[in-house]
C-alpha cells in the first residue's frame, strides 16, 4: 500500500493538479522523454515532489520552469496557479 504524505506527490499527478501540464499520460510520457527536471535533474514520474523543488519542463525549443508553492490532491481551475510560480 503506498501513502503519500501531505507534503508529497508523485510527479506526474503534481503536473496534472497544478496544470502545468493538462494530462497525466501527457505528463507521464514527458517524464520518459527527459523532458522534465526537479532541481535540475532529470525526473521519473513517480519521483515525489514537495514544496519548494523547481519543476522545468521542456516544451519543443521552450521550456517552463516553476516552483512548487503548495500541494492538493485536486484544485479546481482557478486554484491551480496558486500551487506554483513560474521562475
Amino acid at each position: 500500500m503506498l501513502f503519500v504524505t501531505e507534503n508529497e506527490m508523485r510527479l506526474d499527478k503534481y503536473l496534472k493538479v497544478s496544470r502545468i501540464i493538462k494530462r497525466r499520460t501527457v505528463a507521464n510520457e514527458a517524464c520518459d522523454a527527459g523532458r522534465v527536471l526537479v532541481n535540475g535533474k532529470t525526473a521519473k514520474a513517480s519521483q515525489e515532489v514537495k514544496v519548494g523543488d523547481i519543476i522545468e519542463v521542456g516544451f519543443g525549443t521552450k521550456s517552463v520552469k516553476a516552483e512548487v508553492l503548495s500541494i492538493a490532491e485536486t484544485s479546481k481551475k482557478d486554484e491551480a496557479k496558486e500551487l506554483f510560480r513560474y521562475i
